[in-house]
């Protein structure tokens, strides 16, 4: 062959392999396909966010990723842990996939987050299936590690540094932040003289280093601020509960300054889009925490319906990527994640897959200036209880929020409305509308009505496969009839 067409040939060749499908699908994920990492706070509202209006703390480095991305005014969590993790997780209503009330599966021995069954499929294996490497750090709580050793990696995450939660029995469980119990592929340990928090951010770290030659998901659901309430290593003299709690809080800032140190200093910053948000209000009751937040002292409200309750703090942020200073009332919730990952990393929801949510990845990445969700929605308080061996909500329909940018209802246990507020005029819900004649009034519980009327009648129980008992199981506790 003349060396003229030798060339030729190669060049032709060359351009063809350049062109081929098979090979533009090898290189392209590594260039196009975006991190993830979704930072979720435990027990924290916007109240103790300076960004969103707190007087009473400053939080730069949240304010930071804030100004320089979206932040959310109307995004949902639910109202306590269990809840928002499987919402999260599986893209699903707590009405739906069983979740509606909080349990600490290690602790109760009971039940856990099946993920043998196709309903539980988390965001981390479809992310996994589209050529993501996948990590958590942080709380669980929903998986016995005992019963299954390996459950965070059937759930798709490659690497993991988890506290389970306590577990029945031993008494090092106890603890997820000064020497803290945590489980790793290599088993669970107590990390003498290390502070929680500090190891589950080294973790990601450590696996962001290891891998960020290609695309990572990143899941940090953080132990802090949750009790029990604790001096940190940035403020050993905090003595009382709130001087821990104020402390807790500054760490949590802290930890994420950390992280967004790291990825400028991995050179992976502008393809990085972080998530923060928070799983629930603020510690409330008798124990609770007050802020000040534009001028009004707001009390800890997890486990309430309130909108300090469950209208979470949210906000987006990736240099390039995300639009920055943008402050928007698009409406999401925990049920928009999964698809809105799966969507972010180039892929789809599996048609067989049963989900509630919406993706908003065109909303994060400037291409619309609103999501397509017409309502929100929160639902589960308070613990479930235990019903012939399972774990079950603790009402038969649980009373839950329904909202739209302006208005909100509440829908009791009979599932019916029972207030109506007008969240512009009433951000604080002290003037229940439900009466009015107005007839702005009307069409807004005529709306919502519908909603309601979509749901079913009662409320959905955690798929289980029978396995034997354990000695930590959480025994009934039978009454016996009195005595007539």
């Amino acid at each position: 062959m003349k060396p003229y067409r030798l060339g030729v040939t190669l060049f032709i060749l060359s351009s063809l392999l350049t062109l081929h499908p098979s090979v533009l699908s090898a290189a392209e994920p590594a260039e196009k396909q975006p991190n993830i990492l979704f930072i979720m706070v435990d027990d924290l509202g916007k109240e103790w966010i300076s960004s969103y209006g707190s007087e009473t703390i400053k939080t730069p480095n949240i304010d930071a990723l804030a100004a320089g991305g979206m932040k959310f005014n109307n995004a949902y969590s639910m109202p306590s842990c269990t809840s928002s993790r499987t919402m999260l997780l599986t893209g699903q209503y707590p009405w739906r996939n069983g979740y509606v009330s909080h349990w600490d599966v290690p602790r109760w021995g009971v039940g856990y987050f099946d993920w043998k069954k196709k309903e539980n499929t988390t965001f981390a294996r479809l992310m996994k299936d589209q050529g993501y490497a996948t990590c958590a750090a942080g709380k669980w709580q929903i998986n016995d590690f005992r019963i299954e050793p390996h459950a965070m990696k059937k759930h798709g995450f490659d690497d993991w540094a988890m506290w389970t939660g306590a577990e029945t029995g031993v008494k090092a469980s106890d603890k997820r932040f000064i020497e803290p119990y945590i489980n790793t592929p290599e088993g669970s340990k107590v990390y003498t003289g290390k502070f929680g928090s500090d190891v589950y951010t080294d973790c990601l770290i450590s696996f962001m280093t290891r891998h960020k030659e290609q695309p990572m998901c990143l899941y940090y659901p953080m132990p802090l601020v949750h009790r029990p309430w604790v001096a940190t290593p940035d403020h050993p003299n905090a003595k009382n509960r709130n001087e821990k709690h104020v402390a807790m809080v500054h760490y949590v800032d802290k930890m994420v300054g950390k992280l967004i140190k790291s990825l400028d200093d991995l050179g992976i910053r502008e393809r990085t889009i972080v998530i923060f948000t928070t799983d629930n209000g603020t510690t409330g009751g008798k124990v609770g925490f007050t802020a000040i937040r534009n001028g009004v002292e707001v009390p800890g409200a997890k486990g309430e319906l309130t909108e300090a309750g469950v209208c979470a703090p949210f906000i987006i942020n990736c240099p390039g990527t995300v639009p920055a200073g943008v402050e928007t009332d698009a409406l999401t919730d925990f049920s928009d994640l999964l698809p809105t990952f799966v969507e972010l990393g180039g892929g789809k929801v599996p048609e067989d897959l049963t989900i509630d949510g919406t993706s908003i990845a065109s909303v994060i990445q400037g291409k619309k200036q609103d999501s397509e969700r017409e309502w929100i929605m929160s639902i589960g308080g308070g613990a479930g209880k235990i019903v012939e061996g399972r774990v079950v909500g603790a009402k038969v329909f649980g009373e839950r929020v329904v909202r739209d940018k302006q208005y909100k209802v509440w829908v009791s246990e009979k599932k019916e409305i029972t207030h109506l507020y007008d969240l512009k005029k009433d951000p604080w819900e002290k003037a229940n509308l439900l009466d009015s004649e107005l007839a702005e009034h009307k069409a807004a519980i005529q709306k919502f009505q519908a909603v309601v009327d979509s749901l079913p009648d009662k409320d959905a129980s955690p798929f289980y496969e029978p396995r034997a008992a354990n000695a930590w199981d959480v025994k009934e506790n039978v009454k016996k009839p009195k005595a007539k």
